[in-house]
């Protein structure tokens, strides 16, 4: 028997059985996958904002003169000061001249008054006695009560030129600390111009923004933490609540009254907790979130099943969950866990989690 078919028959029979045993393209199962749903629900324990650290109550100091120039400036930003006590003097030189002006004036016109009164009192026995008509005697009367006028305006003059002598120390109008000082020897005073700024009994507080969804939740009174810039935690109370929201930017405003503490900065940066009702946010698993170089980013499942990265932004933590300040809508399906073994586009099985 010749071997040579026998070989042929056995290649084909081969042949045969490896195309029956190969899977039809296509054939393979998708991956089964976890995913939990993007939800809107409150996260955290209170209310997290931010705002800007502002003077409780800021004061504006300036002259009550114009036209005097300042002699010296006595305090510099950051003392602390109380009422009444000096800032800054202005140059007197010429007051002190007009007021010895005024007093000489004065003199004058007292000594003209009691010449006046002299006269008046000469005429006070002539009344119908035909000496002197009624009409002279009349006009000595008159001179007397004139000259006592010009005393009182002389008196006047002395008396508002000695209250601009008062008026030559500029003084703080509160206690509490120095913000800024913009004046310096040789300018001119004017009331316009603004010397020195000061923050009330030195106290600060938040300016904080409040999301109009919360605004409500939080009350005059209400406890807060407030973290400073270099990390430091301190206690705080809600002065009060804005009565309006922006329009455009949808923010409510909150004043946070804090301690007195020379870390606490008006125009510096902060962040609070507020103990209210927790906001209701975005929120995924924390096992949905993956980072890399790119950031942070969510698997969402399409319809179709198939499979997208897209990147995310995160805000608040808590409970296992992890807020999204922007990425899917809610509603979305994202995978959990098993995001770092797919490809985009791969099509899966969705298996609920939980289930």
């Amino acid at each position: 028997m010749n071997a040579r078919p026998l070989v042929l028959v056995a290649l084909v029979a081969l042949a045969a059985c490896s195309k029956t045993e190969a899977p039809p393209p296509g054939a393979d199962t998708p991956r089964a996958v976890p995913f939990a749903m993007v939800t809107r629900q409150p996260l955290g324990a209170g209310i997290n904002v931010n705002g800007r650290l502002v003077a409780r109550e800021e004061a504006a100091v300036s002259s009550q003169l114009s036209g005097y120039l300042v002699a010296r400036v006595l305090v510099d930003q950051d003392a602390l000061v109380r009422a009444g006590q000096p800032l800054a003097e202005l140059d007197a030189t010429l007051l002190r001249a007009d007021i010895a002006q005024s007093r000489a004036a004065l003199a004058q016109t007292r000594v003209a008054a009691d010449k006046a009164d002299q006269e008046s009192s000469r005429v006070n026995v002539l009344d119908h006695t035909g000496v002197l008509s009624d009409e002279a005697i009349a006009q000595r009367r008159l001179a007397a009560r004139t000259a006592h006028a010009q005393v009182d305006q002389s008196q006047a003059q002395l008396f508002a030129q000695l209250v601009k002598q008062g008026l030559m120390v500029i003084r703080a109008p509160v206690s509490g600390r120095i913000l800024t000082r913009t004046v310096r020897p040789g300018d001119v005073a004017s009331p316009s111009t603004v010397m020195f700024t000061m923050a009330r009994d030195d106290r600060a507080e938040l300016d904080a923004e409040i999301p109009e969804e919360v605004l409500s939740g939080i009350h005059a009174g209400d406890h807060a933490r407030v973290r400073l810039a270099s990390g430091r935690w301190v206690d705080g109370t809600v002065r009060l609540v804005a009565a309006q929201v922006d329009a455009q930017t949808r923010l409510g405003r909150a004043r946070i009254l804090l301690p007195v503490d020379r870390e606490i900065r008006p125009g510096g940066y902060a962040r609070a907790e507020l103990a209210g009702k927790p906001m209701p946010v975005l929120a995924v698993p924390e096992s949905s979130v993956s980072y890399d170089g790119n950031g942070a980013s969510v698997t969402v499942i399409e319809p179709g099943d198939k499979v997208r990265r897209v990147a995310v932004k995160t805000g608040a933590r808590g409970g296992g969950m992890i807020e999204l300040t922007q990425g899917p809508a809610a509603g979305a399906r994202v995978l959990t866990g098993s995001q770092d073994f797919v490809l985009d586009g791969e099509k899966v099985q969705p298996v609920q989690k939980g289930r």
